[in-house]
């Protein structure tokens, strides 16, 4: 298999999933993302964008297709191989996904699993060099006062920071985000996308993100991808996304006027 283009993150070629045989949710989809900056991906619920995005890091298995990353078809692993490839691809998940009666350090700490011995992450027995880098990273979100607090105490906005500084602990060459925002009030969503993007830029880190607040994706990101029913429809730059672009996008005129 050939490898990406190097100025690239990921590639993917070719790319089709479905849950229910001849349902195709994702339908040959083919994009390369670049290896830096955000990537939104919008479009309307159910067109598959969350099964895009879970398709990269092979939390859903695709029917067809290439994903290529850092010279390695996903597709292709299982096992071990599968492993050691998705601990270098963080998620941020839309319901946080803590461990609640964990700390927020003990949550932090979790996004190393993929890097330690099981038995150390059974006794939760951390490497210091590991304790360090989890308080560097609660500060660099904001949390640095709460790393002994549960995560069922936490806000939604701060559970959030706790899930964008757990994947910033695997050390990740590609971040992930699923729906992040939609738990999350305006002036909070915000927050959270400023924050990611701020976090990922300073290390290099591309960012993927799959989200319903067409704005806020405008906003934030370099490239937008519109998607409608399993196809790409739309993929640009997102000043040169139009009223037009949007109605084909979600289905319609009439929520353009009401928005």
């Amino acid at each position: 298999m050939t490898a990406a283009n190097e100025n690239s993150a990921l590639e993917l070629r070719a790319l089709s999933k479905s849950y229910v045989p001849g349902k195709p949710v994702l339908r040959d989809i083919s994009l390369t993302i670049p290896a830096n900056g955000i990537t939104a991906i919008i479009g309307p619920s159910g067109t598959g964008k969350s099964t895009l995005v879970r398709c990269i890091n092979r939390l859903v298995t695709p029917t067809s297709g290439a994903i290529l990353f850092k010279g390695l078809d996903l597709t292709q692993l299982s096992g071990k191989a599968l492993r050691m490839a998705r601990r270098r691809i963080g998620m941020v998940h839309q319901e946080y996904n803590l461990v609640e009666r964990l700390s927020v350090m003990e949550n932090v700490l979790t996004g190393r699993l993929g890097y330690v011995p099981a038995w150390r992450a059974f006794l939760r027995r951390f490497p210091q060099a590991d304790i360090d880098r989890a308080f560097g990273l609660l500060d660099a979100v904001g949390l640095a006062d709460f790393a002994t607090r549960r995560a069922d105490q936490l806000s939604g906005g701060q559970r959030q920071r706790v899930g964008i500084a757990r994947a910033l602990m695997q050390d990740p060459e590609l971040l992930l985000a699923d729906e992040p925002t939609s738990s999350l009030d305006p002036k909070t969503s915000v927050e959270i996308v400023e924050l990611m993007q701020k976090l990922a830029a300073e290390r290099g880190i591309p960012v993927i993100i799959n989200i319903h607040d067409v704005e806020l994706g405008k906003r934030f990101a370099n490239r937008v991808i519109g998607m409608s029913q399993g196809t790409v429809v739309f993929d640009g730059l997102p000043e040169n996304l139009t009223d037009r672009d949007l109605a084909t996008i979600y289905g319609g005129e009439s929520w353009i006027a009401a928005a």
